[in-house]
């Protein structure tokens, strides 16, 4: 019995995703997006800014479950670790993908209980690799209570997305640049050989979603180089990071997190609060650089939020037309990216309507 034709909305790291693994069941699958990958140089920042995918800082940063009740934490952390060992694949096999495996540190001023919880044999039932606990004399100051590091990985978004769209093309993939204002609207695309029978909406806020939000980020791309992740929260409830982009991406500073706010310009001054707050952490950033930052660009983007987690769940249209939506991952799309594509193979072949 040969297999649906299936349409992705997005190309987001979800939506490649998605389509990478359903191509692997044997799948025709067809890619409709308005933004596609592009060179960092040269992308307009502005007009692509609700491409999320493009601007994010792409890292693995684990969250533990509070304990093991936490349904939607568990399967969640499930997803990130899915992920890690298949980036781990990638990276081994594939170095031109974009994906950097290094340390990953942790300074947390007012840890939550899951994270107080978190011994050397905690972290091993969780699945962190090569996890150790900092002693008082290893962390920045004594504002910070709990620190700690373990292998993780981070990617160039540009690099890495890119990548799995030339993989996606090269076995067989097709890809349509169209805006699209509903999910259905995929049924009547005349650019599809056949038409396609499974939509698989993979649009970041979905269409008209009420759940739906974005979250602005501000970042700073700077061009002083960071072996490791290394992320702070404070005791406001505020936090600070950078990641390493690697492959000539820089590195990524940033640490804002502003549910529905709109404001497309990057702020000067947030700009300076988040170089001088990272500075403060970790002085190994400004000596590379000759004891200043080498600021290369601003970035702002909007992250695709969702009011109770993720969607994701099947939509049975009737005649033998499906939509599967994956969407509203907020921050974690790259963290949890393979283990969403996992469940999307498993949703689309098993009679469940949810994950």
């Amino acid at each position: 019995m040969s297999k649906p034709n299936i349409a992705v909305i997005g190309a987001g790291v979800i939506g490649l995703s998605v389509a990478v693994r359903l191509q692997a069941e044997g799948h025709h699958v067809t890619i409709i997006a308005k933004d596609f990958p592009s060179p960092f140089e040269t992308v307009d920042s502005r007009a692509a800014i609700n491409y999320a995918s493009q601007w994010a800082g792409a890292h693995n940063r684990f969250w533990p479950p509070r304990d093991d009740n936490d349904t939607l934490a568990v399967r969640d952390h499930a997803m990130s670790l899915t992920t890690f060992d298949r980036m781990d694949d990638i990276a081994r096999r594939h170095p031109e993908a974009g994906i950097t495996f290094m340390k990953g540190v942790e300074y947390l001023e007012d840890p939550a209980p899951e994270y107080r919880n978190l011994s050397t044999d905690r972290a091993a039932q969780l699945g962190y690799r090569d996890f150790r606990l900092y002693r008082p004399d290893e962390l920045p100051d004594d504002r910070v209570k709990l620190g700690f590091e373990y292998r993780t990985w981070c990617v160039n978004p540009m690099v890495y997305c890119s990548y799995l769209l030339r993989r996606f093309v090269r076995s067989g993939g097709k890809a349509v640049r169209r805006e699209l204002l509903h999910e259905r609207e995929v049924f009547t695309i005349p650019e599809l050989v056949e038409p396609a029978r499974v939509v698989l909406n993979c649009s970041g806020c979905g269409f008209g979603d009420p759940n739906s939000f974005i979250t602005r980020g501000q970042t700073c791309v700077v061009a002083n180089e960071c072996s490791e992740t290394v992320t702070r929260q404070k005791a406001d409830g505020s936090w600070t990071f950078v990641i390493p982009r690697n492959f000539d991406g820089g590195t990524i500073i940033g640490g804002t997190k502003e549910p529905d706010n709109w404001e497309s310009e990057p702020s000067p001054a947030v700009r300076t609060r988040l170089l001088d707050a990272f500075a403060a952490t970790y002085p190994p950033i400004l000596r590379a650089g000759g004891g200043k930052m080498h600021v290369l660009r601003d970035i702002v983007g909007r992250r695709p939020t969702r009011k109770g987690g993720m969607r994701l769940e099947k939509e049975d249209l009737g005649d033998g037309r499906l939509i599967i939506h994956a969407y509203g991952l907020g921050g974690r799309g790259y963290e949890l990216s393979w283990g969403v594509a996992e469940a999307v193979v498993d949703l689309l072949s098993s009679g469940r309507a949810r994950l």
